[in-house]
């Protein structure tokens, strides 16, 4: 379940339908003297990805090296979409087709309220000649990427002739397709790895009724999507009642891990991004089931067509009834990754380290404390042989990992890095945090890694509480009080 964020990046293919979401945010206070429609003010305007590029967000977000193929039109929407593509960090493989009009929605905000949307798109299926271009573009290309995603959305760029051309070598490569579909007729599909159509598309496809509370209603039609387009796997996504895969031998019913739910915009299309980043990691297609279901929970918290960072997807799987400590636990370079994500959205994080052998009130106390000072706090635990160092040749009492998980076991706590040396100035230089934590006993001392941080907090300790007082009192066999 959990991605090593240094790992090198997996490269995807996303080919399909991209168009621009355009939008034209305006106060409304009035009513037209010239008919009854409202007067919109137009204060901003923006242009974000859409369609296909949405999905291309979605695995930029999770850290993948991405491609984008797709026909767009002579026009000035195919050359902003090209400038967009460029500036998220996707690279794009554009072939332009005259006459053709490159897709772009354009929708007028009242005060955060939709009250009109306006489409300027071709929507017909691409000439022979053009899925020519489209394909000597992708095809010698294939060999290169881990996995190629599918985005169709009805818009004329994934025609019959471009799936199976793309499926049919990628099956010779041995490469995973998948496909977020759209339409009745799947037979264009034909064997590719999965399909994601949601609970209305399958339906659709299938022609059977569809109760995602009856196993048997949703086994069938898995099955059927399966055996009749000769599909590796199928998923079907049923909002908030989660999703379910369908194998040769197994399937299974994911339930929702959405806790709060404010729009399932672009929903799909994270699910077939986390699918697709998953697999091209070599996760099992359950894992990346789980995983793409927890990422989905993510978007859906937010408004708008969203996308979904490791971060947040290990947060919300953390946060999950049942799940242990371990994903809390983070070597020097994952969380180095993983705190520039935290900043990126506006996180405030604050650092504390120590030995923490014999954990007790005190240190519970100190760190409550110290999280109230940000957002995410995280805590350096000095490993084995720096204890030694520190303390001498009889500490530390407990093994460093099970330092580690004790305090990442405690609600306070966000992550834990165990380091090597003698100080956390390294660490410190590595993470980058807000602020620096450490015990009241510092108030007249140098603080190491104060010169790398913007604040620094002190914390009084208990009085009376310390590891050495409780090693001292179990020596002494319990005679010796606390305090």
């Amino acid at each position: 379940m959990h991605f090593d964020l240094a790992d090198p990046a997996p490269r995807l293919l996303v080919v399909g339908d991209l168009m621009i979401d355009h939008y034209l945010w305006s106060d409304c206070n009035r009513i037209s003297p010239e008919a009854p429609v409202p007067v919109l003010d137009v204060q901003r305007e923006t242009e974000t990805l859409g369609g296909a590029g949405n999905v291309v967000a979605n695995l930029l977000a999770l850290g993948a090296a991405v491609d984008v193929a797709s026909v767009v039109g002579a026009d000035a929407a195919g050359a902003t979409l090209a400038q967009l593509l460029a500036q998220a960090g996707a690279t794009p493989l554009l072939v332009q087709q005259s006459g053709r009009q490159t897709s772009r929605k354009s929708r007028l905000m009242a005060s955060h309220q939709q009250v009109l949307r306006y489409d300027r798109e071709t929507k017909s299926d691409l000439d022979p000649a053009t899925e020519q271009q489209l394909l000597a573009a992708v095809l010698p290309r294939l060999a290169q990427y881990q996995a190629i995603l599918l985005s169709d959305y009805g818009k004329g760029v994934l025609t019959p002739a471009v799936c199976q051309a793309l499926i049919g070598q990628a099956n010779q490569l041995g490469t995973k397709v998948l496909i977020d579909p759209k339409g009745h007729d799947y037979r264009k599909y034909h064997g590719a790895y999965l399909v994601t159509p949601n609970r209305k598309e399958a339906a659709t496809a299938t022609g059977l009724a569809i109760n995602p509370a009856e196993a048997a209603s949703l086994q069938a039609a898995g099955q059927y999507l399966r055996q009749q387009f000769g599909l590796a796997y199928a998923v079907i996504t049923l909002s908030e009642a989660g999703m379910a895969y369908f194998g040769p031998t197994e399937w299974q019913h994911l339930p929702t891990r959405a806790r709060d739910v404010y729009d399932v915009t672009g929903a799909g299309d994270t699910v077939l991004a986390a699918l697709g980043f998953a697999l091209a990691q070599g996760r099992h297609l359950a894992e990346a089931c789980h995983f793409a279901n927890y990422a989905a929970a993510v978007v859906v918290g937010k408004v708008g067509s969203a996308t979904a960072t490791l971060a947040e997807i290990e947060e919300m799987a953390g946060k999950s009834q049942g799940e242990g400590s371990e994903h809390l636990l983070k070597t020097r370079a994952q969380m180095a990754a993983l705190a520039q994500q935290l900043r990126q959205r506006g996180k405030k994080l604050v650092f504390t380290n120590g030995c923490f052998d014999v954990l007790h009130l005190g240190h519970v106390k100190y760190l409550e404390k110290a999280k109230t000072f940000g957002d995410v706090l995280i805590v350096g635990v000095n490993a084995d042989a720096s204890v030694r160092r520190l303390k001498g040749p009889e500490r530390p009492i407990n093994p460093e990992q099970d330092r580690a998980y004790l305090l990442a076991a405690l609600g306070t706590v966000d992550y834990v890095v165990v380091f090597d040396e003698d100080t956390p100035y390294a660490l410190i230089q590595a993470l980058r945090p807000d602020v620096l934590v450490k015990g009241g006993d510092y108030a007249d001392k140098p603080v190491v890694g104060s010169d790398l941080v913007p604040e620094v907090r002190l914390v009084d300790f208990v009085e009376g509480r310390s590891s050495t007082r409780v090693i001292q009192k179990i020596k002494a066999g319990g005679d010796t009080e606390i305090q």
